[in-house]
């Protein structure tokens, strides 16, 4: 029986050992695992092979947790340093660098010319920066400064050897300033060009060759195909009030004497304008007694007309602008003139009729304007009048006449500053800036294309836009904060900045490829600088008046396109900033962006505050601008 049951032991036992052997577990086998010879051993070998499995998968999980925190942690610290190293590069490296382009490296050399180093900025910063700046130095005043920059620059538009096609606008602007600057063959011409404009006016008493035309004919020619008002200005202008159509306003002429006569000189203003005057008869060809007397009656009806003038301050305190009337009226009240013929002349091709609505400024100067032609004696009144218009004519046609005639014009000048007590000017200016003026007067649009193509980039064009549309967002914002304004005022305001629109360096029209040709077909280039001249300027009065008959969209700008100014326009609603003014070192798209919104930015933002001007200064209080 023993050897029995030690067989079934150890039956038992080869029965344990045919078991699967026990599952490797990490540090190895466990003895106790194996050893044990009883059912009870087996269980307990068995439970603690699992507790051992359990606790061992706890450990690892918990190891498992503990590595990916520690690589989450080093992969997030890294991410925070680089970001850093990226912060650090990007604002040490990657900002704004200092501007070490040609045109900066000019604007700091003008910036150091001008600042007292020797200042201390923080005490006194308006010496450390304009601290070498004078009243009297001419270099303070920069747009004084630009301005000679830019005519440098149409200089050497106009003197450049450019084969222009022939005909075209380019070649006539070139060939009239060429004619200007040509001084031998105006003087060999003398006097005789300006001899033949008279006697195609009816000649006058001062040479004896005269035939005597009606005086309202001689006006009519004088003031529609020379340019000259001798009794009154007739002009084109925008209706003050909405809608701002083009209306004909009548204003007083351009004396060349003061207004009134206040100062205790007077008489020898009167003095200096009569010598004048007997020059210029003298120049062509009177008789010294002639000439004075015909001089002095003209001066006469000189003095006259300025009795009955008003300066501009004081017709605007009387409230004489702007005075609406109809030509039928003004004809009943300065009879001495034939209105209608002689605006329809004036303003061809508008159709004019008597109850055309027109503006005058100061109705009782035309009143008595009229009573001075009226008054003349009956003897001889045809001649003084046509003596009087003709010495008027002289006067306006200088820049076109040979020396003489300009140094005349040239004493007088200075005669009356001095009399005046006026500081002195410069008179002795050089002839290319007249010749200059005067291309600029009769060609603008052509030589304002020029100069825009030669100055103004596209890429500056976008820039100066661009800072722009920057001061109006910021204007339109700080719009919401104003507290003197009512919120319907402030609806308003906000519609006309949304609506406003902006125009850089010169009228999108001019710039198109032969835009301006056409403008020029009629001009002539005759054998003397006074004819062509002449020719000049009867194109420029019939072109302003189309361009006033043109829609809004295509007149012409106020200013030049190589002026250093800028203008908003409240009828068109229009902010017009020309290529002259946006130019270094006001403007220019390589500059840091501080210096063209502390420079142009300023002058743009001043404009735009111009949409304000209905709302302020009233009579309700509310600030002036």
């Amino acid at each position: 029986m023993k050897e029995g049951s030690l067989n079934e032991e150890t039956g038992g036992i080869r029965r344990c050992q045919l078991l699967p052997p026990p599952t490797p577990i990490q540090g190895g086998w466990r003895p106790e695992e194996v050893e044990g010879n009883t059912t009870l051993g087996q269980t307990r070998s068995r439970m603690e092979t699992v507790w051992t499995q359990q606790g061992s998968r706890e450990e690892w999980s918990y190891r498992r947790a503990l590595l990916r925190w520690g690589l989450i942690s080093t992969l997030l610290l890294s991410l925070i340093l680089i970001f850093s190293v990226l912060l650090f590069y990007t604002f040490h490296s990657c900002g704004p660098r200092p501007c070490k382009s040609p045109v900066c490296l000019e604007l700091v050399a003008s910036y150091l010319t001008m600042g007292n180093a020797s200042a201390l900025p923080c005490t006194d910063f308006y010496s450390f920066v304009c601290g070498n700046l004078t009243w009297a130095s001419e270099s303070r005043d920069m747009l004084q400064v630009l301005k000679e920059k830019n005519q440098n620059q149409l200089r050497r538009i106009l003197e450049a050897s450019v084969p222009w096609p022939p005909d075209s606008a380019e070649e006539k602007t070139v060939r009239f300033y060429k004619a200007c600057m040509d001084t031998d063959a105006i003087d060999a011409s003398g006097a005789e060009p300006l001899m033949q404009v008279i006697e195609e006016l009816g000649g006058w008493h001062i040479s004896g060759n005269r035939t005597l035309p009606d005086f309202n004919h001689t006006l009519k020619l004088l003031m529609s195909q020379y340019g000259n008002f001798p009794f009154f200005k007739a002009y084109l202008r925008p209706q003050p009030s909405p809608p701002h159509v083009p209306v004909i306003q009548i204003d007083q002429p351009e004396f060349q004497i003061p207004f009134r006569p206040v100062q205790k000189n007077y008489p020898e203003i009167l003095r200096a304008y009569l010598s004048y005057l007997q020059q210029l008869g003298t120049l062509l060809g009177g008789d010294q007694k002639v000439v004075l007397e015909h001089a002095s009656i003209s001066m006469t009806i000189t003095s006259n007309l300025l009795l009955a003038s008003k300066s501009p301050d004081q017709r605007k305190r009387e409230g004489k602008l702007f005075q609406e009337t109809t030509i039928a009226q003004l004809q009943e009240v300065a009879p001495s003139i034939d209105w209608l013929p002689c605006l329809r002349a004036i303003f061809s091709p508008m159709i004019l009729s008597p109850s055309q609505p027109i503006i005058v400024h100061d109705l009782e100067y035309i009143r008595g304007m009229s009573n001075v032609i009226g008054q003349m004696p009956k003897d001889g009144y045809r001649d003084y009048l046509q003596s009087h218009m003709i010495l008027g004519l002289v006067s306006t046609l200088v820049p076109a006449l040979d020396s003489h005639f300009q140094n005349a014009q040239r004493n007088l000048s200075q005669k009356l500053q001095e009399l005046a007590g006026q500081s002195p000017i410069t008179f002795n200016i050089p002839r290319w800036k007249k010749c200059i003026e005067e291309t600029g007067a009769f060609f603008e649009p052509t030589l304002g294309a020029m100069f825009v193509q030669k100055t103004f980039s596209h890429g500056s064009r976008d820039a100066a836009t661009q800072l722009f549309s920057e001061i109006k967002n910021a204007l339109s914002r700080h719009l919401k904060r104003i507290r003197w304004m009512d919120e319907g005022s402030k609806r308003e305001v906000q519609t006309k900045l949304s609506q406003l629109k902006v125009e850089m360096g010169a009228p999108a029209e001019v710039l198109k490829p032969g835009a301006t040709t056409q403008d020029y077909e009629d001009i002539s280039f005759g054998p003397s600088f006074l004819q062509t001249f002449l020719s000049c300027s009867r194109a420029l009065r019939e072109r302003t008046v189309r361009g006033f008959l043109e829609p809004p969209s295509r007149r012409s700008w106020k200013i030049s396109p190589w002026e250093v100014n800028a203008y908003y326009s409240m009828s068109d609603n229009v902010a017009v900033f020309p290529a002259g003014l946006l130019q270094p070192p006001f403007f220019c798209s390589d500059y840091p962006s501080a210096v063209n919104f502390g420079a142009a930015g300023s002058v743009m933002a001043h404009e735009l505050m111009h949409i304000f001007n209905q709302y302020c200064g009233g009579s309700r209080g509310l600030p002036s601008l």
